[in-house]
């Protein structure tokens, strides 16, 4: 993922920062506690599309 596209979007839920998660290909929104899908290098940025995060994967 391109680090200059990165750094200009957010949640779209909260309108904070995102991480991304090279692993599973998801861009994380620790605030709504949503992971966001890229697919062929493309962010999800849709809520229904985004998984709800576990404790455990937040480090909580």
């Amino acid at each position: 993922m391109d680090t200059r596209l990165l750094e200009l979007l957010v949640c779209p839920v909260t309108k904070g920062p995102l991480q991304y998660n090279r692993d599973t290909q998801e861009l994380i929104s620790r605030s709504a506690r949503l992971a966001y899908p890229v697919r062929d290098g493309i962010p999800i940025l849709l809520e229904n599309e985004a998984r709800t995060l576990t404790d455990e994967e937040l480090g909580l």
